[in-house]
């Protein structure tokens, strides 16, 4: 389990059309009309995806930004590094209070249309960041009125920790949207104010008078807008199987670095995603984990949660800095989005991508879990022959009780809702259907092919 859902973690977006995406991989919007009733074949009569995940990644993508000392570079996996710093900056780090000067360049994406109007976004990253350099990721909008918001900074990152403490910006917001950590959200989605598109901005970083650089390979967004709710209707089962996923327990790390949220119930997302990781093939050095105490069981958990913790946030549950972690591994992408329904994570499962998805629930909304949370993360690696979801789940007492197998309809009633109960009846906000998913850089073409369908590319 993650720390408290608090208003910095706020959602207020709905899960998605629930509808039949089949095993293989049709898309989404056909599902959705099939669901409706209405005819796939009829572009008319196809409502759009409320899901809109949208990046940058090729040679011609970096190309087409505005660059002011960056270059694109092209080859297996095309980005954008430093060629000619555009200047010279000091920044303070808020958490450490040290001052030091910075080289910088930038690059701003062309503007994105959203294709259904947004009252959520969430960006994520992929790059390498060596000592010495890290990077800043912006987004600035435009609403359905014609106006603009500010340029909001959705977060400040490297892979390491010892230039700056990676870190979220709290305070941002203009009256009609606010940053709650690591989401652009319209404050109040009843007056039917909508984000209809946006920019983003890469500020890179290095030393100054070197040769270093970061280098970015995937620069997105997800935006999404679907009505709140507290049920989805229930899905159809149609995959069984599941994947060799490894089994790693957060809550044998209780009281582990406490200068990292303290292991236990609050590292469920590095959790999760260093089981992703090295299903992936990722492994990390003995040198990298030489830093953890030797008598500590899974040291790799403990790396993880060093290399997602959010000092602002206070927290190792910030969904990009958890996308930006997985991709740092060789060969391996990260993306934060919306799925719609259980049948997407079907097509993804059977394409060999299992996902890591975000929920809250009572005890007694989810059989067999023996807990209740505000928040929490694991991964999905299969499905029964009856449709029901296999869970690597990190909140078990030891690695060999991860693996659970949850009831389907709980499972994505849970996952999907935007709107719950808590234990004092007080309505409180759901996830939406939020997962991370990791995946090759070169994915095959059915890898591909499943994660077309469910929007990523």
């Amino acid at each position: 389990m993650s720390r408290a859902q608090e208003p910095s973690r706020r959602t207020v977006l709905t899960a998605a059309v629930v509808a039949a995406v089949a095993s293989g991989a049709v898309p989404a919007a056909a599902a959705t009309a099939k669901a409706s009733g209405a005819d796939a074949d009829d572009p008319a009569q196809v409502p759009a995806r409320p899901i809109d995940y949208h990046a940058w990644t090729t040679y011609r993508d970096w190309r087409l930004g505005a660059a002011e000392g960056v270059r694109a570079v092209s080859g297996l996996r095309p980005g954008v590094e430093i060629g000619t710093a555009a200047g010279r900056t000091d920044y303070t780090d808020p958490h450490t209070g040290t001052t030091a000067g910075w080289e910088y360049a930038t690059w701003t994406s062309p503007v994105h249309r959203l294709a259904v109007p947004a009252t959520e976004v969430v960006a994520s990253w992929n790059a390498h960041t060596p000592d010495g350099t890290w990077l800043q990721v912006e987004l600035r909008g435009t609403y359905s009125d014609g106006t603009d918001t500010p340029w909001y900074v959705m977060g400040r990152w490297a892979s390491g920790d010892q230039d700056i403490k990676r870190t979220s910006v709290d305070g941002q917001k203009d009256g009609r949207s606010t940053i709650w950590t690591d989401t652009f959200a319209v404050d109040d989605a009843s007056t039917g104010l909508r984000l209809a598109s946006y920019r983003l901005r890469l500020t890179l970083y290095r030393r100054p008078d070197t040769r270093l650089t970061p280098t970015v390979w995937r620069l997105g967004a997800m935006g999404s807008d679907i009505p709140d709710r507290f049920t989805v209707p229930a899905s159809t089962a149609g995959f069984a199987g599941e994947l060799g996923v490894p089994r790693y327990s957060q809550e044998i790390h209780k009281g582990q670095y406490p200068e990292y949220d303290n292991g236990g119930e609050a590292w469920c997302s590095p959790t999760s995603s260093q089981m992703i990781v090295e299903y992936w093939g990722g492994r990390l050095t003995a040198e990298q984990l030489s830093w953890v105490d030797p008598s500590y069981a899974d040291p790799q958990v403990d790396h993880a949660a060093r290399s997602t913790y959010d000092y602002q946030y206070q927290g190792c549950g910030n969904w990009p800095f958890n996308a930006a972690y997985a991709a740092t591994f060789k060969g391996l992408q990260g993306v934060v989005t919306r799925l719609a329904s259980l049948t997407e994570l079907e097509t993804l499962i059977a394409a060999g991508i299992p996902a890591i998805t975000s929920q809250s629930f009572l005890k007694t909304e989810l059989t067999g879990a023996g807990y209740g949370t505000s928040g929490h993360l694991m991964t999905v690696i299969g499905f029964t022959a009856d449709g029901d979801v296999i869970a690597g789940d990190p909140a078990s007492a030891d690695d060999a009780a991860v693996r659970r197998v949850y009831l389907r309809r709980e499972f994505e009633n849970i996952w999907l809702r935007t709107k719950r109960y808590n234990a004092s009846g007080k309505v409180v906000s759901g996830t939406g259907g939020v997962c991370y998913l990791y995946f090759p850089a070169q994915p095959n073409p059915r890898q591909r092919k499943a994660l077309q369908a469910v929007g990523v590319c």
